[in-house]
């Protein structure tokens, strides 16, 4: 219990937004916490993902500020999985461009959607609560899914749009994450980013 404590105050303090460009949820660092402890990770790969997470997040912030209003960064083995809404094809390639310039990034999923002439405060706003809906229930449905190893997933809604990252042991159980999370209400669509490694 003391480890989960003490990662849970690490991923905060790691996930403190040093800008409103970053949209950051103190619940989910805690479940990230918990997730960490349970993983069959080694607390070295462990490690090296937060430390990449908040180099990312904080090289973003400071080249691109305002010009970002949700944006969630999400790395899995070294692996970035960047999501959220921009205005422009422009500032979706730039961030991508600053993640991969960070040492240590193996690959850059750039799953960031593009919205023009979106209202950034109302926008963010509605989209927040609808997708962190969506993302309570596809943390209770997996957590309830039998053949599915919940703590190696990752997951983000952007406007209804699902995005799974993280690893699976076979292409069965990441076929039964995504029929779960396709079965939720106000789900969009779904795009599989887990990789499929065996035991």
């Amino acid at each position: 219990m003391t480890r989960i404590i003490a990662l849970a105050f690490i991923v905060f303090a790691l996930n403190v937004p040093v800008a409103q460009a970053i949209s950051l949820n103190p619940l989910s660092a805690i479940k990230n916490a918990v997730e960490a402890a349970v993983e069959d990770r080694s607390s070295d790969d462990i490690a090296k993902d937060l430390d990449l997470k908040a180099k990312i997040t904080a090289k973003i912030v400071d080249k691109m500020g305002s010009d970002v209003f949700s944006l969630n960064t999400d790395v899995y083995e070294q692996d970035v999985m960047l999501t959220g809404a921009v205005e422009n094809a422009r500032l979706k390639a730039m961030a991508a461009s600053f993640a991969k310039s960070i040492k240590g990034v193996k690959k850059v999923h750039n799953e960031i959607i593009v919205i023009k002439g979106i209202d950034q405060d109302k926008g963010a706003a509605e989209n927040f609560i609808d997708d962190s809906v969506i993302e309570g229930r596809i943390n209770a449905l997996l957590l309830d899914a039998k053949g599915v190893n919940v703590t190696n997933f990752r997951w983000r809604a952007v406007s209804g749009h699902v995005f799974l990252f993280g690893r699976a042991f076979t292409k069965a159980e990441v076929s039964k994450a995504v029929g779960v999370v396709k079965a939720i209400n106000n789900v969009v669509s779904v795009k599989s980013l887990v990789k499929v490694v065996p035991k």
